[in-house]
């Protein structure tokens, strides 16, 4: 019986013409890449020929090396859907940037958590859009931008502070950028210090 190889196979893709790949490969090469499949923007349509190549390629115990997980997809419902897939057939995910691989159990934990927090976030959100459009109908207003959830940003600072999880990590998992998730913990940090200094003044 032949023995399972495993084989780090690369992808790298650019968004929009502009780009080039030179970075994206020469950090798939440095991480052991053997081949690295790429795909550019094409038109106004998004072409990704060489990713349906490569998911033909990939074999059982292969390593699929990403810079970044936002390379292969910009929606979290996507990326889970692509690991579970990806598990049925016996191929580990690796990304760069965000420090994840599938192979460990480390790995596998944290994309468990990121699995449950979109679940719990798809939830929540139906619910919040539900009253808020009974509100808006309350007010005869339809639209209008959505705020983030406060309770989100705590549930994420939560998660930071008490998980050796990289705010990166967090912010992915949370669906919320770097720069909102510090401006949260610096408002936190600051009320900590106003009600500290409020004890010791009585």
């Amino acid at each position: 019986m032949k023995a399972t190889t495993s084989n780090r196979i690369g992808y790298a893709r650019v968004s929009t013409i502009g780009q080039n790949l030179d970075s994206q490969l020469d950090a798939l090469t440095k991480a052991g890449c053997i081949r690295v499949f790429t795909d550019k923007a094409s038109g106004v349509a998004e072409n990704r020929p060489e990713w349906t190549k490569l998911m033909d390629f990939l074999r059982p115990g292969d390593l699929l090396v990403v810079t970044e997980l936002s390379r292969m997809t910009r929606s979290l419902m996507h990326l889970l859907q692509l690991v579970q897939e990806f598990e049925t057939k016996g191929i580990n995910l690796v990304s760069l940037q965000e420090n994840i691989d599938t192979s460990s159990a480390t790995g596998r934990a944290f994309l468990s958590i990121i699995g449950a927090i979109n679940q719990m976030e798809r939830e929540l959100k139906a619910e919040r859009a539900a009253a808020g459009r009974e509100a808006a109908k309350a007010r005869g207003k339809t639209g209008g931008r959505p705020k983030i959830d406060p309770a989100k940003l705590e549930q994420a600072r939560i998660l930071y502070e008490n998980s050796n999880n990289s705010a990166s990590k967090v912010c992915i998992a949370f669906g919320i950028s770097r720069r909102t998730f510090f401006n949260h913990m610096a408002v936190v940090r600051e009320a900590k210090h106003s009600a500290g200094e409020n004890v010791q003044n009585h």
